[in-house]
């Protein structure tokens, strides 16, 4: 019989009348049963949050240091146990689970460095007559009550995005999962519920974006984190009123390859980056463009790496790609790919789906204006083009609503240079594939895939606001 998990409430554990019923994409199982929250359960838990306000804003850097270690330390104990629930909540494939859990590990032990590090500056205020002897003290002080709202698609690493630097500045958090993945969540709570960090501080509660909804509307919620598709981020930002809202949303990351890269190298990355997790990351390789001397070579390098991929059972370690979530994505991935084909796009490679099980793809002769070029495939999909200026290459990158990161493989620094300052992203990755993320680097985007900045230190600026104290001694 499957286990049914209860929502963490405010330091509480609670039942409820209805249940998310979590399925293993992979062979359609029952994974698990996760309570339902309510819109009342919401308002509870942003009530007990902001009492607990109290207590977690005066908290000294050395306990919540301590907590966000115990937290790396606990997890740390049970790899195993979270990346086999992560892989039958997800169809993940469990090297791919287990490399996420370690990387939730990493965030919350950075978060305990960066507790120690928010501090201040001080600021001369003698700048013109009068203020002869003045000194200004600049600090950052917690928020309050934050809202997290996170996806399915890396449901450990992200809520550790959230909460890892939620505690580390003394904040307050009431968390929504996904509803495909809540569970990963629900066992992190058990850890957190472990420590000293004041209870009530901390609410993780599986729901229905509806009932979520006092997360967006209450005004003791003084910050919105949110992952996840662009439609849903911009709607949450436009009925957010004068909260500040952070958004880290989608891509169809662009990676220029250039005539002088280490095609092998370039090769074996792009190979990862438009593959792994099945595809289904914001910055997931999706578009390549090839210098067209190199074109002929490159292309029966990386179709031959293509096919030695293994789709197959999540939880075999040999496993390269396992499921896409749902049933529904694999539909409408193959809709886009027959979509090219018809338009006069190869396919040359995959194309193919067996139940949730979607082969790697690789398409060329495509148009700017194709669906898998123009939007987020979300899925093991990635197209190839040609060129021959670096400018047209980083015109192609730029085509798009997106601009989460790009990738660019080249040693010249002139043309590194020019891509840096001309591609519109929030990231250009040289030498690497635009999926490349170190868990502390600021990471977000602009144009539609987002606003504002994650990366432990950077999100810690987000959720605490600076504050001045003018001196004037006498």
């Amino acid at each position: 019989m499957s286990k049914a998990y209860r929502m963490y409430l405010g330091g509480e554990w609670r039942d409820a009348e209805r249940r998310i019923s979590v399925e293993n994409p992979w062979d359609n199982s029952l994974t698990g049963l996760a309570a339902k929250a309510t819109r009342q359960d919401f308002e509870r838990a942003i009530d007990k949050a902001d009492s607990a306000f109290e207590q977690t804003r005066e908290l000294p850097a050395y306990k919540r240091e301590a907590v966000c270690r115990q937290i790396a330390d606990l997890l740390e104990q049970r790899i195993d146990e979270f990346a086999r629930m992560m892989t039958l909540e997800l169809g993940k494939a469990i090297k791919d689970s287990r490399l996420e859990v370690m990387r939730a590990i990493g965030v919350f032990r950075t978060s305990a460095e960066e507790a120690k590090r928010i501090g201040g500056e001080i600021v001369d205020l003698d700048w013109l007559a009068g203020s002869e002897g003045r000194m200004g003290l600049v600090k950052r002080f917690p928020r309050g009550v934050i809202a997290g709202i996170t996806p399915f698609n890396f449901p450990l690493n992200l809520v550790a995005h959230k909460i890892g630097p939620a505690i580390a500045s003394g904040n307050c958090i009431v968390l929504k999962p996904a509803s495909k993945t809540p569970i990963i969540a629900l066992m992190l709570a058990e850890l957190i519920d472990q420590t000293d960090y004041p209870k009530g501080a901390i609410s993780i509660l599986p729901a229905s974006a509806q009932d979520a909804s006092p997360l967006i509307t209450d005004e003791r919620v003084k910050l919105i984190t949110f992952t996840g598709s662009a439609e849903v981020g911009w709607g949450i930002k436009a009925q957010s009123g004068k909260k500040p809202v952070v958004l880290e949303l989608g891509g169809n990351a662009g990676a220029i390859v250039a005539d002088d890269a280490d095609l092998e190298f370039a090769a074996t990355r792009l190979l990862f980056g438009s593959f792994a997790v099945a595809g289904q990351s914001c910055i997931s390789v999706q578009r390549i463009y090839l210098h067209e001397a190199i074109r002929d070579r490159f292309i029966p390098m990386f179709i031959d790496k293509v096919c030695g991929l293994k789709v197959g059972d999540p939880l075999d370690m040999a496993t390269d790609i396992g499921t896409l979530v749902d049933t529904e994505a694999v539909t409408r991935t193959l809709q886009w790919i027959d979509e090219a084909r018809q338009g006069g796009a190869e396919v040359l490679c995959g194309g193919r789906a067996t139940g949730r099980q979607m082969q790697p793809t690789v398409i060329t002769n495509v148009r700017p204006e194709m669906s898998v070029c123009a939007k987020e495939v979300f899925a093991p999909v990635v197209v190839i083009d040609t060129y021959t200026d670096l400018k047209h290459a980083v015109a192609a990158v730029n085509r798009s609503e997106f601009g989460l990161q790009a990738g660019l493989f080249t040693n010249r620094l002139n043309d590194i240079m020019h891509a840096y300052k001309r591609i519109e992203t929030g990231g250009v990755i040289v030498n690497d594939v635009p999926t490349y993320r170190a868990d502390h680097m600021p990471y977000g985007g602009v144009k539609s895939s987002g606003l504002g900045r994650e990366g432990v230190r950077y999100a810690i600026e987000d959720m605490t606001e600076s504050k001045l104290l003018a001196l004037n001694p006498r």
